[in-house]
This record gives C-alpha cells, structure tokens and sequence, in this order.
C-alpha cells in the first residue's frame, strides 16, 4: 500500500520502470512506436536542463559558502513549474502545453495532438524513473560512507529521536490546527502526519559536504532519518487508510512494522554473514567494473526487496551500502561509485525542486492567504518539532545537539508526498493543500544553510581547542578514557 501511495508522487516499483520504458521506447502501437525516437530527444533535452541547472545552482552556492545541493533545488525550481516551465510534469492543471521542451519538439519535428501527449507523458516517466534511481545511488552511497558499528552505537539515541520527531510535530500540528483553525480531525491529522518527514536525502548530502557524515552527530541524524522514513510510511498507510474509509487498519500498520524489522536488521545481518562469498566471487571475476556492477546488483536487489514489501527502496540501498562498507572493497567501491553519484544524483534534486510550484508563496493572490496564514504556524511546528529531537539525545554530553535538531528539519520530497496523497484523496482543502507545501518549501530550501552554520560553530569550538603533545596522543590511543586533566599531568 504504501509503495503504492508513494508511487502517486514519484514513480519507483519495478512495475513503474517497466511502464515508463514499455511507454517511451516499446511502445507498442505502429503510430505510438514513431514517436519512440522523439521521447528519446525529449529526455536527452530534460537532461542537459537538469544538469545545466544542477551545475550553475550548485557553483553558485558554493562560491557563497552555501551547500551545492542548495543550489540543485534552486535550479529545480528555475527550470520547473514555477518559473521558465522547461521542466514540468503531468498533474493537477500541468500538461504538455506548459512543457517548452515539449512545445519545442511539437515545433521542430509536427508533432500530432495524441503524439505530443504520448511522448509528454513517457518522457516526464523516464526522468522520475531516473530520479528514484539518483536517490537510491545516493543512499547507497551514502550507506558506504557510514560506519555501521558506529550506527549500532548511536542506535538507541537515534531512535530517541527519531520517535520525539515524529510524536511532538504531528501532536502539535494536528491540536493545533483543529484548536487554532477549526479544521476537521482528518484534514487535521493529515496535516500532522505531514510534518513528521524528513528528507534523508537532502540531510545526507549536506553532511557529506561538510565530511561531518561520520561524526557522532551525522551518524545519529542519518540513523533516525533511516528510522523517520520507516515510522513516516507507517503514518502515512495510517492516515491515508483514514481518510479513505474512515477506520485504521490495523493488521495493515502492524505488517508494516514487522516487515520494516525483519527487512532492515535482517538484511544487515545476513549480509554481514555472507560479505565474505560476495568479495570472494568478485575476487574471481576478469571483466571490466567487476566491484561496481556487481555492488549495484546487490545494492539494486535490496532496494527491490525494500520497494515490494511496502517499504521503501532506497532503505534497501542504504542497507546494502552499510554491508559493503565492511568489506575490503570499500575504498575501491566508494571512488568507482562517486561518478555514478555524480551524474544521477542531480537529476534527484533538481526534480524535486522542478515539482515545487513557489507560486503558493504569493501573497497577492487572495486564494493564497489563508493558506499563507496556517503555513505560519505549520512552520513553527515544523521548525521546533524537529529541533527538540536534539534534546532527546542521552548518554553524550558533549553532542551538538542543535545540529542534530537541524539535521531532521528538512522535509523534501517526502513532504510532497503527503501533498499528492492528500490531493488524491480529497481531504485537505486548497488553503491546507497550500500551508503545507509552504512548509516543504521552506524547509526543504532553509535547513542546509542553517546546517552548515551550526556545523560551523561546531568546528571553530573544534579547532579552538589546544593540540595535544606526542606523548599525550599516545597515551590517549592506550586509554581512551582519560579526562583533559589526566592528560595535562601527562605533558608536564
């Protein structure tokens, strides 16, 4: 169900694939198959926007101390739907009209009324498709880059805060909006589910950038981020079952926490046990890209298992990235990935931006207004909803926990997923549809600056501190434990 639900908004199944292709380049019908070469144009168009976009959004905000993946979104959002209309996608009032490269190809090469739709259509599906493949090959690689006995370690505060971010946003939003507003219980509870997302991709990135992904913090963020993703698919099924008929299914919620157990502890369990075989096998292979190709099977494999079960797939690449990260080839796998990250990952961010219509942030149109006055509050939730997660980490007193707060603010591209699943059901009204794609906005595009500053003050407090002489180091290396006193009495 929930595979199902996230594939309103962004198409990811196997099945999805198979349509997207079968659409744009097996197409069937004499008629439609002539149109197979232009669908082809129509993507290798949309890519070289996308990537223009990416590249100039991106060096633009690095040049000004902001995460390139800032600059991505920014992009997305110059060459979408909101402002030069190159990059759109079927929904809502959007069709192959507002689409400049489709009116491009309409154009050049006399394009009939039912062929432009056909390769409208087929083409926007291929550029999701690629899209979902970004986002696993960034979660896989970002599975790579983190060390899963850390994770284990800072198991029990993430999943501290992990549940703290999912609980005090979505009480506080759904009694807010019905006690503040007067909006009905399921409007108001879909609203509240919305805020509890947060968007690991875009968190991920950002923390990479700064090489802060192997810290305490990033790895406390990436694991209940992994966790949020579980517990927001959990809430989703929960909310979408109840604005369709009115009742919880319960057996439904319960298969999904089971299957969200078993799938991840599971994988990374037997795959530790088996890692061994796989470097084995790949050891004793002679063709060319032996390690990736072979990696992006196992990796593509576990997001397949993810996606069928209902959960998500980029959970089974994060997974097997974790696997393979404690294996010899790690090194080896994490420099042939980079490319590979380099040239989908992009398409993710800038498409997520591309979907974002900022023109629900005009305050002049009056349809807009009160949506702009419930977006407020949903803000302020939205905001300190996250934040208080830093005040759930224990055991570590010397963690930043303002970082961690900003680290699971962003909400992305699974905020818009609650939008399209509440659009699709007809729940929410134009005014709370609006409020909280506000809210995504907002958040999506706020929190990477607002990371990278409270990393900032992190590290000046970092290199503030006093170097350590030889001897100490060594000693420090023997016992671990020793408190900064001990260790003056070691250099004097």
């Amino acid at each position: 169900m929930a595979a199902l639900i996230t594939a309103i908004a962004f198409p990811s199944s196997a099945v999805q694939l198979f349509s997207a292709l079968s659409k744009g380049f097996l197409l069937a019908t004499e008629p439609a198959a002539e149109d197979a070469p232009l669908v082809l144009a129509g993507v290798l168009l949309s890519l070289i926007v996308i990537y223009l976009a990416a590249k100039i959004g991106g060096e633009f905000c690095v040049r000004i101390n902001l995460p390139s993946v800032l600059g991505e979104l920014v992009g997305g959002v110059v060459v979408g739907v909101s402002a030069l209309n190159l990059l759109v996608f079927p929904g809502g009032e959007t069709t192959a009209a507002n689409s400049l490269i489709i009116q491009f190809l309409q154009t050049t090469a006399g394009l009939s009324p039912e062929s432009t739709l056909n390769v409208f259509q087929a083409e926007s599906e291929v550029i999701s498709v690629l899209s979902e493949i970004g986002v696993i090959i960034l979660l896989f690689e970002i599975g790579l880059e983190s060390d899963l006995k850390e994770l284990l370690r800072v198991g029990p505060q993430a999943v501290a805060v992990a549940v703290v971010g999912v609980v005090v946003p979505f009480v506080a939003g759904t009694a807010g909006l019905i006690g503040f507003f007067g909006i009905p219980a399921i409007p108001a509870v879909f609203a509240g589910a919305a805020l509890t997302a947060t968007s690991i991709g875009i968190t991920a990135k950002v923390l990479a950038e700064l090489q802060r992904l192997s810290s305490a913090e990033g790895q406390i963020i990436i694991g209940a981020a992994v966790l949020d993703d579980v517990l927001g698919i959990i809430v989703l099924a929960v909310v979408a079952s109840l604005a369709k008929t009115g009742e919880i299914e319960i057996s439904n919620v319960l298969y999904l926490i089971a299957s969200a157990a078993v799938f991840l502890v599971g994988a990374i369990f037997l795959g530790r046990l088996l890692s061994p075989y796989f470097v084995a096998l790949v050891n004793r292979l002679q063709t060319r890209g032996q390690v990736l190709i072979s990696s992006l099977i196992f990796a593509f494999t576990l997001a397949y298992i993810g996606d069928v079960i209902h959960l998500e797939a980029i959970l089974g690449a994060f997974a097997a990235g974790l696997i393979l990260a404690e294996t010899e080839k790690r090194s080896e796998l994490e420099e042939q990935v980079r490319p590979v990250a380099d040239m989908l990952v992009p398409i993710f961010f800038v498409v997520v931006g591309a979907r974002t219509d900022v023109s629900v942030l005009n305050p002049i149109n009056p349809d807009n207004r009160e949506g702009l006055i419930i977006a407020a509050f949903l803000m302020v939730v939205a905001f300190f909803g996250k934040l208080v997660t830093g005040l759930a980490v224990f055991g570590k007193p010397n963690i930043n926990r303002l970082a961690i707060g900003v680290g699971m603010i962003p909400r992305g591209e699974v905020g818009l997923v609650f939008v399209a699943v509440g659009s699709a059901t007809g729940v929410l009204s134009k005014a709370l549809e609006a409020a909280i794609i506000v809210m995504v906005i907002l958040t999506t595009f706020v929190a990477p600056a607002l990371l990278r500053v409270v990393f900032k003050d992190d590290l000046v407090e970092e290199s503030d501190t006093p170097e350590l002489s030889a001897t100490a180091l060594v000693v420090t290396e023997a016992v671990p434990n020793l408190d900064k006193a001990d260790l003056d009495k070691v250099d004097s």
